[in-house]
C-alpha cells in the first residue's frame, strides 16, 4: 500500500525546499510533488512578436505589405 504525507514548506532563495518529518524512514527513496497555490504568471507576448518569431517572419506593418506578399505568392504559384 502506498503511503502519503502532506507537508507544507517555504521556498528558500535559489528555489530550495527543505522537507523534515520524523515519519520519513532514513534511506528510503521518495517521490516529491510540488503544488503551487496558483499558476505562475507567464510573460505575455504580443501577436506581432509571435509572428516575428514564426518561420518566414510573417509580421506585416501595413495592409500594403500584406497585399504585396500575397501577390508575390500568387505569382509564384503561376510559374
Amino acid at each position: 500500500m502506498q503511503a502519503a504525507i502532506r507537508l507544507t514548506a517555504q521556498v528558500q532563495p535559489g528555489g530550495k525546499i527543505e522537507i523534515v518529518d520524523a515519519q520519513l524512514p532514513v534511506g528510503i527513496a521518495v517521490e516529491v510533488i510540488v503544488e503551487l497555490p496558483y499558476a505562475p504568471a507567464r510573460p505575455s507576448r504580443s501577436l506581432i512578436a509571435v509572428l516575428a518569431d514564426a518561420p518566414g517572419h510573417l509580421a506585416f506593418q501595413t495592409a500594403e505589405d500584406v497585399d504585396s506578399y500575397l501577390h508575390g505568392e500568387r505569382d509564384a504559384w503561376e510559374r
